[in-house]
């Protein structure tokens, strides 16, 4: 005797537009079940039973699945309460292609499966995994589509000089209508004001402090919920972006080309592209412009000892002389109560630092312990970045296969796409960390050459070679002292260096 197959819990779904003829004693929302349960007994040797649960949405668009019988049956299916759903016609469960594929999906995740009982439609069936992967491949074909179209109005509308939305700039407002800008003049005097200061001082750094001292914030905007947003004080890449906003010229930037705008200027055309001038020189100079008597070279390399925080730059300025400090940024952003460790004089600590570099280099036991270190740090570099490197290549053959199994499938595109990319990336980094082995040799020769090199060099090329040769430099400002840890692609950097002089 044959055993019975497991029983299949089928969930009818039924909807109907409009809410005309629901008060009759049999309306449409029951001839479709009608006709669902009928086609469901037909099935009975195959284990399906009806569920007495009613999932009918009267009155609702099958434009959006925002319904609420929908959500319920939704629910039940996460909850593995259902292995079946049937309907009357396809146009039953959405009339939209992208949401009808995205719940066929779903279903597929949760291996339920789908029936039209007039139109001979089965997920279950290959013909009707056949006619899935049609459906899905017309439902990305859409959505390409209307990405298209939306790229195309934004386009159009940008080359027309409107604003096309999002969040304002500081000194505009969005017109009660929308889609237009309209200047808030106390915010467009802070904007000239922003320009007119960054000319004077030629740094970000400055000016930032000058809108903290004043307590002037970033743009703050209610949304059409009514919702509130921004406010919050500058940052200084927010004030560098707001000095680079063509905006404020009366223009838009799109691909490339500038286009007049609908909305009036704050800053006159001159003025805007001086700044421009002047921003990029600083970033050529890095920022050496706005430091002419100090130029930080340890920036980004110290750490205390004390709370293991970072150290970070800072001055002060005496009639025309500005004094350097490095200090722990635990105790600048949380009182020196949180740190004992002092702010140290930056020119005599980046002093004491290159000497202490020098004698280590110089000093033939002291050098060969910072080629061992380092040799140690990049062995384990190397054996890290050869383990990550198989496990991406696993990945990657791995989405490989299931783009082989599933050759629409979006997603599995996008995460094969996305596995290549991660194993290409990992295979050069492991290539480059093989070709920068030293042999104890040259390390020797390249550590010794640390003194002629760096005279050679301009301060902002000294400060790129120190951030290369060494990971961070630890400070005990209780003990007066510092550890050093140097890095053998850093020692490698010496040899770049060393003939560039």
């Amino acid at each position: 005797m044959s055993t019975p197959p497991p029983t299949k819990t089928v969930a009818i779904y039924c909807r109907k537009s409009t809410e005309d003829g629901l008060d009759s004693e049999f309306n449409s929302l029951d001839a479709q079940r009608q006709c669902c349960e009928q086609f469901a007994a037909s099935q009975r040797h195959d284990g399906w039973a009806v569920s007495p649960e009613r999932y009918d949405d009267g009155g609702w668009s099958g434009s959006t699945t925002d319904r609420p019988a929908l959500k319920r049956l939704m629910a039940e299916v996460e909850a593995g309460k259902v292995q079946v759903i049937a309907v009357y016609k396809l146009d039953r469960l959405s009339r939209s292609l992208a949401d009808f594929v995205g719940l066929l999906q779903l279903l597929e995740k949760h291996q339920v499966a789908f029936v039209s009982v007039t139109q001979h439609f089965n997920s279950a069936t290959p013909m009707g995994r056949l006619t899935l992967n049609i459906l899905i491949c017309f439902a990305q074909f859409e959505r390409e589509n209307m990405i298209e179209r939306v790229r195309d109005k934004v386009a159009a509308t940008k080359r027309m000089g409107k604003w096309c939305g999002g969040r304002p700039s500081l000194g505009y407002d969005v017109a009660p209508g929308g889609r237009k800008l309209l200047v808030n003049e106390a915010e467009a005097d802070r904007v000239r004001q922003l320009f007119a200061l960054y000319l004077e001082h030629r740094s970000v750094a400055r000016v930032l402090r000058v809108f903290h001292d004043r307590g002037w914030t970033a743009k703050g905007w209610a949304n059409r919920k009514g919702r509130q947003s921004g406010g919050q004080p500058f940052t200084k890449s927010a004030l560098a972006h707001t000095l680079g906003n063509i905006l404020y010229t009366g223009r838009i930037l799109y691909k490339g080309e500038i286009y007049a705008a609908e909305h009036p200027a704050i800053i006159d055309i001159a003025t805007w592209e001086q700044v421009q001038n002047l921003m990029v020189s600083q970033r050529a100079s890095g920022g050496a412009e706005s430091r002419t008597r100090h130029f930080p070279l340890l920036k980004g390399l110290l750490r205390c000892k004390s709370c293991g925080c970072g150290m970070t730059y800072t001055y002060t300025k005496r009639g025309a002389r500005l004094y350097g400090y490095y200090a722990c940024h635990t105790a600048r952003i949380q009182g020196a109560a949180t740190c004992p460790m002092p702010s140290l004089p930056a020119a005599e600590v980046e002093r004491l630092v290159v000497e202490e570099i020098t004698a280590i280099c110089r000093d033939p036991f002291l050098s060969d312990r910072v080629i061992n270190e380092a040799s140690v740090q990049h062995a384990a570099m190397v054996e890290d970045l050869r383990a990550r490197s198989r496990e991406a290549e696993a990945l990657a053959t791995k989405a490989m296969a299931a783009c082989a199994r599933a050759p629409t499938d979006a997603q599995q595109l996008a995460l094969r796409r996305q596995a290549d990319s991660q194993a290409a990336t990992l295979r050069r980094r492991l290539a480059e960390a093989e070709q920068m082995t030293l042999d104890r040799s040259t390390a020797s020769t390249l550590l010794r050459s640390f003194e002629p090199i760096w005279a050679e060099l301009a301060p902002k090329e000294r400060q790129e070679l120190l951030r290369k040769l060494l990971s961070h430099i630890t400070i005990d400002g209780e003990h007066g002292s510092a550890a050093f840890n140097f890095t053998s692609d850093g020692i490698a950097a010496l040899a770049s260096r060393g003939s560039a002089a």
